[in-house]
């Protein structure tokens, strides 16, 4: 099994950045909602990048990191 790293934790907060600007339900108002969902969200998306399982908690929070880092940069080029 190849290692996973930063680089497969980037990828994944850019997909799940790209699908939430897409999304017009999120309601950023009702922000732990939001993270709630986002987790739910990152977990799959780990699952599909078959992260394992130990270190999800982990890089869950990693790519929540991520995900604020690259909205930030989207609000700022809208």
């Amino acid at each position: 099994m190849r290692e996973l790293g930063d680089s497969t934790l980037k990828q994944i907060a850019i997909e799940l950045t790209q699908s939430l600007r897409k999304s017009v339900t999120v309601d950023w108002a009702k922000r732990e909602a939001v993270r709630a969902r986002l987790r739910v969200m990152v977990k799959t998306l780990l699952r599909r990048y078959k992260y394992p399982p130990d270190r999800q908690d982990e890089a869950t929070e990693t790519v929540l990191t991520q995900v604020e880092s690259l909205s930030q940069e989207w609000v700022a080029t809208s």
